[in-house]
């Protein structure tokens, strides 16, 4: 194995196999506590409302925290960011069902730590996706390519590990789902410290300053990122209109899904199977849209994509319909989701550059995931107020207008304009690598 440091022709797959490796652990732990955690409160309190809150409590701080991250992401270096948080997660991720078998996890507890986690896990997150353009530079691999396997490792991560979680829950409980997810944590923390090649994931450098002044602080390199952000009308759009996606989806995902698995009767097994059947078709949409959405136009890939990956799902749980029918519409949904995040990708890696990467980054995961800790929330109440099947409908016409409606202004049209764009032909510092993974969830 050679030692990979960027400018000496030496070249190796480590830092971009480590960094990958990484996000797929966390990611999967992630994923398996997704389905045991609302299982976990929803059986122990047999409240939608306080399994919505739960959902809050850890998507909230997620999302302030990541928001204002990006400078220190940028300044510290994301490698020294990533460990420290996924061991933070870990702690906080063992310490619920260590707190539940004493007999000493009261509710008010649970929320400050699933806080903990989210406040932790956002800018670890973050700190893996400002790691690959690095990783791609030492193993010479295409930046194109490197957040196409981020993106297919997140895919895979959204496949394996509802399953694993529901197959645990059922098996031996939600608790030894929350075990899991801690360790998977732990392991993402060792990678990241031990694994990669000595060197990387240093702080990145800022521009030349003009003589005499002092060194950006952390509120001028958060502007830069805001200001460059403020001018991007159609990131913009994208971002607003993904917010509300996302909303809906954590509402479906932490609430609605469990509450259905457990009126229906077919418990958390069914939960996983669903996630299971949505992650693979979305690898498998992943994989055509590398192959053939260069040759589409975006937006009609784009749009298409959203077409068969949202009100669907709502729709095919209101019906009452078995379970068969479920799956496929599932399957369908997952296809059409999967095409989403390459177009996403190709949008973004032309427009942000590397130097503001993270606080750019930050900054619109943190506004695309705003409505996230809300979406459980709204769920969990609105399912204690009418009922699942009113909320479902709603949901899916809801998915339905946002996504159709905010496709009719005009700045969707640079979409297709920057697909014309020859990458190639960029400065080296105007590369950038895509958070587009954390646009859709």
């Amino acid at each position: 194995m050679t030692e990979d440091v960027p400018g000496s022709g030496k070249r190796s797959l480590r830092p971009l196999s480590g960094v990958l490796a990484a996000m797929a652990v966390s990611l999967t732990g992630t994923r398996v506590s997704a389905v045991a955690l609302p299982w976990f409160v929803l059986v122990t309190t047999g409240s939608a409302t306080q399994t919505g809150l739960v959902a809050f409590c850890e998507m909230t701080p997620y999302v302030a925290v990541k928001a204002f991250t990006g400078p220190l992401v940028d300044r510290i270096g994301p490698r020294a960011v990533s460990w420290t948080t996924d061991l933070a997660s870990a702690t906080a991720a063992a310490a619920v069902p260590l707190f539940h078998t004493l007999h000493m996890l009261s509710f008010p507890l649970l929320l400050a730590l699933v806080a903990l986690i989210g406040a932790v896990r956002g800018p670890g997150d973050l700190a893996k996706e400002v790691m690959v353009p690095e990783a791609a530079e030492r193993g010479g691999v295409p930046l194109e390519r490197a957040t196409g396997l981020s993106g297919v490792t997140e895919r895979l991560a959204s496949t394996i590990g509802p399953a694993a979680g529901g197959s645990l829950v059922a098996l031996l409980g939600p608790l030894t789902g929350l075990v899991v997810n801690a360790g998977c944590f732990a392991l993402g923390s060792v990678i990241i410290a031990l694994a990669l090649p000595r060197g990387m994931g240093h702080a990145v450098e800022e521009a030349p300053s003009q003589a005499g002044q002092p060194e950006p602080g952390y509120w001028r390199r958060f502007g830069e990122g805001f200001t460059f952000l403020r001018g991007e009308l159609l990131l913009l759009t994208v971002i607003v209109m993904v917010g509300v996606t996302n909303l809906l989806d954590a509402g479906f995902t932490t609430v609605l899904m469990p509450v259905w698995a457990k009126e229906s009767g077919n418990g958390p097994t069914a939960i996983g199977l669903m996630g299971s059947v949505l992650g693979a078709a979305a690898v498998a949409g992943s994989l055509v849209a590398s192959l053939a959405a260069h040759r589409l136009r975006r937006r009609l890939v784009f749009f298409t994509g959203f077409l068969l990956a949202g009100a669907p799902r709502f729709l095919i749980l209101a019906s009452h319909a078995p379970m068969g029918a479920v799956l496929a519409v599932f399957a369908v949904s997952g296809f059409g989701s999967g095409f989403l995040n390459p177009v996403l990708g190709a949008v973004l890696f032309e427009r942000v550059p590397r130097r503001i990467l993270g606080r750019v980054s930050a900054l619109g995961d943190s506004l695309a995931w705003a409505g996230i800790p809300l979406g459980g929330l709204a769920a969990g109440a609105a399912v204690a107020s009418v009922g699942l099947a009113p909320v479902l409908l709603a949901g899916a016409a809801a998915y339905f207008l946002t996504t159709n409606l905010t496709g009719l202004r005009p700045e969707w049209r640079e979409m297709d304009r920057a697909s014309g764009r020859d990458a190639h032909d960029r400065q080296p510092e105007e590369a950038v690598q895509s958070s587009s993974a954390n646009l859709t969830t």
